[in-house]
């Protein structure tokens, strides 16, 4: 039998994983990337994101050192910190090439456009080839989106490209939009010596994180001198000199100037399928948005779409996954992707994560539940790491089946998956609290909080 040739366009982290799947099912598998492979996530995003943010760690870690008896004098080079993100980055891209080539992916640099659903056009310079395919899978992520604000094409304004490829550190910052990659932002800058403040239109930062997760670290960074202004509209900025002289209005109502060296736009990411050409084979869209089912198919018979251009959860483990549903469908296999164990996970210091319902959610739902907190300061690992937060459960209240959980706190990304694990296989309070978790860790304080929602905690008084 001939073998199916799937298409694959864009080598992000669904696009990469999504052909190496359907290779080890033994289709014949072409990746088209526009770019560099890896994607944003590899590129400019996830990966050099988290490379700066652990430089900034271990020079807070430095700084910080005589608490626990260490005595440093430390100093920041950060054109070698850039190195460093710089050498992870391409050790991670080259990995992504042998995968690829070890799963015999052929891989064609190009942009590439539908011709009819199974024809697709590649263009890279002025050379033009025609790809014939039985499968076609969609994945060309997003791009950072710049708000129609006037002024908004002033020198001083970068994007989270542009961000962590500065030169140096600058003394200030404002950062336009509270969401994850602002924040992340913030920490980056903050940490290395720069005067950061945020400006966000909604109520507060991390609106999408469980209110009182997101109050605490909104708390946190105020202490360390941030400043974050929430409700605030920003009207203008106006380049020039030194600094860029950024209007806003308050929440009062009040129109104030902030001054900074730089400002950080980040208030989103748009949909990346304008060159795709959808609506030459009948796509169905929602301006850019690919519409698919569970099964990560599009209307059309044999296309299929994964991750950022789906515009659902814009995070690159979901795209992953997703690229392995798509691949085992376009193989004719049948399996459906499911959002329920998603975790979110934001790199602050301390780290926040969840997965599942927040308390807003749950009450928006009209479920009946019970919630269970642990803080930190209870939790002798965190306290040895010199850092506090908090472990909240929600759950059920008529089963204790966990619906939700959020963590702020040191490891708190990692310590996630247990959650989410849970939640997967709709276990309740008592089965989670019946696993023995390893002392000392900051893992202990999921087992406490779960024991708080049944009002049975050990290491804190139960109210």
């Amino acid at each position: 039998m001939d073998r199916l040739k799937v298409i694959v366009i864009g080598g992000g982290p669904g696009g990469y994983v999504a052909a190496i799947r359907a290779a080890q099912l033994g289709a014949e598998v072409t990746l088209v990337e526009k770019d560099k492979l890896g994607g944003t996530c590899l590129n400019v995003g996830c990966i050099p994101t988290k490379a700066l943010l652990h430089t900034a760690q271990v020079f807070r870690s430095a700084k910080e050192g005589s608490i626990c008896g260490v005595i440093a004098d430390a100093t920041l080079d950060f054109g070698k910190a850039q190195k460093h993100k710089q050498q992870i980055v391409d050790k991670l891209v080259g990995g992504v090439k042998g995968l690829l080539a070890a799963n015999k992916v052929k891989v064609i640099a190009g942009i590439a456009s539908f011709l009819d659903p199974s024809h697709i056009q590649v263009k890279c310079g002025g050379d033009t080839r025609v790809l014939a395919a039985d499968r076609v899978i969609i994945a060309t992520g997003s791009i950072p989106m710049m708000p129609p604000i006037p002024g908004i094409d002033v020198g001083q304004c970068i994007d989270s490209t542009g961000a962590l490829g500065l030169d140096t550190v600058p003394e200030s910052m404002l950062i336009i939009g509270g969401g994850v990659i602002g924040i992340e932002m913030a920490t980056i800058f903050s940490t290395l010596g720069c005067k950061v403040g945020i400006v966000e239109m909604m109520s507060a930062i991390l609106p999408m994180v469980d209110e009182e997760i997101s109050g605490m670290l909104a708390g946190k960074l105020k202490k360390e001198g941030m400043d974050i202004f929430t409700s605030t509209e920003v009207e203008s900025v106006i380049g020039g000199g030194e600094t860029a002289k950024v209007k806003v209005k308050l929440q009062s109502g009040e129109e104030k100037i902030i001054q900074a060296e730089k400002v950080l736009v980040s208030v989103g990411r748009k949909i990346d399928t304008e060159s795709l050409k959808l609506n030459k084979v009948g796509v169905r869209h929602e301006r850019g948005r690919i519409i698919v089912d569970v099964y990560m198919r599009t209307n059309v018979s044999g296309i299929y779409a994964i991750g950022d251009c789906t515009g659902g959860s814009m995070l690159a483990h979901v795209a992953s996954m997703q690229g392995e549903v798509a691949a085992e469908n376009a193989m004719d296999k049948s399996v459906a992707f499911d959002i329920k164990t998603n975790p979110s996970c934001i790199y602050t210091d301390p780290e926040t994560a969840s997965v599942g319902l927040t308390e807003q959610q749950a009450r928006k739902k009209k479920i009946e539940y019970i919630v269970g907190k642990f803080p930190l300061v209870a939790n002798g690992k965190s306290l040895i790491m010199g850092s506090e937060g908090m472990v909240k459960i929600i759950a059920d209240k008529k089963y204790g089946e966990i619906l939700g959980v959020h963590i702020i706190g040191p490891r708190a990304t990692d310590i996630i998956a247990e959650c989410a694990l849970a939640i997967g296989m709709e276990a309740t309070l008592d089965e989670l609290i019946g696993t023995i978790h390893a002392h000392p860790t900051v893992s202990e304080a999921v087992r406490e909080a779960a024991l708080a929602a049944e009002k049975r905690a050990l290491h804190i008084p139960n109210r």
